[in-house]
């Protein structure tokens, strides 16, 4: 396993993170029940894995109590990265539908208590506004806390995660370019790009320093959905049917299939460097250095093990980034675009 900083933090990341909704919810068509959970978490920190990300509301609070139980006492080896901001204390998720939100100083004190002693902690990594606004990203006194609980010593960074879906442009921009903000969580990957390279060529463009004589950027991105949910593993063919609590399923059939054909064109470079789909999705994503940690949908300790060895440093050079760059501009060469 290969490590990275995040951001100006500084703080060392594993290349591969653990998402750990998954052992919250059952939005990604697998329940896991606890014991294959600690199992899955045991296995990751023995991979290497030193990177867990959560959110308050997964499970309302449960993948940050089994995080808590596992790793208690061996607190200062792993990153503890959550996320808040939806109400959950006084409103019930139904089905996949957004409850209120809170960004605001009071309930940033107090969802922050409370994922403390779910995680069975005094401090948190890194701690993120979950799929934030733009009034929650333009509000100063909001920003002013978070710096504030980061010379206090409570978090160690903040960041904000965007979302639900692709997009949220405008949000990471203003983010980047006037939050004090180490990391920021996006959709990225080889068939959807967009906004995530707008936000890799701002820092490239505006923002680097050098940290333990390592060349590191303002704000390291933290991947998410980066085989755009299950195509570039192979998980999800034209065939696949997937009910309705599978939070892929809004993905529309026109799209699966015109991603397919652009997974086609990219078999040629994958065959060159023997490597399949899967790596190159993810090697892809490595081969950026603005990138801090990649966090793919883990369902077993199988796939832990597959996802872990591809932090290897074996990357892709500049000619074939930039190869992969020109079929992406040019819509793989396929002239039906379906949004």
């Amino acid at each position: 396993m290969k490590y990275r900083k995040l951001g100006r933090s500084g703080i060392k990341v594993s290349e591969i993170g653990f998402g750990t909704w998954v052992l919250g919810l059952d939005w990604w068509g697998k329940k896991i029940d606890d014991d294959e959970a600690i199992k899955m978490l045991k296995k990751a920190y023995d991979l290497g894995i030193n990177f867990f990300e959560s959110a308050d509301m997964y499970g309302k609070g449960k993948s940050e109590k089994l995080i808590g139980q596992v790793f208690k006492d061996m607190r200062n080896e792993i990153v503890y990265s959550t996320k808040w901001g939806y109400d959950m204390y006084d409103h019930e998720q139904i089905g996949h539908n957004e409850i209120p939100q809170k960004h605001n100083p009071k309930f940033l004190q107090f969802a922050l208590e409370k994922s403390m002693e779910r995680l069975q902690t005094d401090y948190i990594d890194v701690y993120s506004l979950h799929n934030p606004k733009m009034d929650a990203i333009k509000n100063n006194d909001l920003f002013y806390t978070l710096d504030g609980l980061v010379t206090e010593g409570i978090i160690k960074s903040h960041g904000i995660a965007l979302g639900p879906a692709i997009g949220w442009k405008e949000e990471g921009l203003y983010a980047i370019k006037n939050r004090n903000i180490t990391c920021l969580q996006t959709v990225y990957n080889i068939l959807e790009q967009d906004p995530g390279r707008s936000f890799l060529n701002t820092l490239i463009e505006n923002s680097s320093h050098s940290i333990d004589n390592e060349n590191v950027y303002d704000v390291g991105i933290m991947v998410r959905v980066p085989d755009a949910s299950g195509l570039l593993t192979g998980k999800v063919t034209e065939k696949t049917i997937l009910n309705q609590n599978d939070h892929r399923s809004y993905r529309k059939k026109e799209w699966i299939m015109e991603a397919l054909k652009k997974i086609e064109k990219m078999k040629s470079i994958a065959e060159y460097k023997d490597w399949t789909i899967s790596q190159l999705a993810i090697k892809f994503i490595l081969s950026q250095k603005p990138i801090s940690v990649v966090i793919p949908t883990i369902l077993s300790v199988e796939e832990l093990e597959l996802f872990s060895e591809m932090s290897d440093g074996l990357y892709l050079n500049e000619e074939e980034l930039k190869q992969i760059n020109e079929l992406y501009e040019n819509n793989f060469y396929i002239h039906q675009n379906i949004a």
